[in-house]
């Protein structure tokens, strides 16, 4: 089962240490990472960075249409307006059919503010303490706020968002 995680950092830069150490961390079989991608939002600053951070053509690849609709409800969407967000609606039905609501965008939205980032992670098959105890040793702590996809679920996702389309 693939998991869609967010991890939040006490800096702007936390989020690119993280995704640099699960980068390894997947190479010694310790996670699978599926897609990636980091909101950093630096103080001061109206609005964060956001990029992809893994460039995974492969199947595991969720694409730039999906970072891109979660990012924009999440962090712009409440910058823009009433109109404009009533007016995108439908498209974030197809995220509650996947099992990211209302809750969990509010949740992030509250929690990754200016001088924070964030790394938006799809895996599956963690060995959770390893990955855990590893990110602690390098001195990677964050606050975890996760959301468990099922494979039926995660299909939904990956086809709602497919970039082949």
């Amino acid at each position: 089962m693939a998991t869609l995680s967010v991890w939040k950092f006490e800096t702007a830069e936390g989020a690119d240490d993280a995704a640099v150490a699960l980068g390894e961390l997947s190479k010694q079989g310790l996670i699978t990472v599926d897609d990636s991608a980091t909101v950093s939002w630096e103080s001061g600053k109206k609005k964060p960075k956001t990029r992809q951070g893994l460039n995974t053509a492969g199947v595991g690849a969720l694409g730039g249409s999906f970072w891109g609709l979660l990012f924009g409800l999440i962090f712009f969407v409440p910058f823009l307006g009433a109109a404009i967000g009533a007016g995108i609606g439908a498209l974030t039905g197809a995220l509650t059919d996947v099992g990211i609501d209302d809750e969990f965008i509010g949740s992030v939205r509250d929690q990754v503010v200016p001088g924070t980032s964030a790394l938006f992670l799809m895996s599956e098959n963690a060995v959770v303490d390893k990955v855990r105890d590893s990110l602690r040793a390098r001195g990677i702590q964050g606050t975890l706020i996760q959301s468990n996809l099922s494979n039926e679920q995660e299909a939904q996702l990956r086809e709602a968002f497919s970039e082949e389309a």
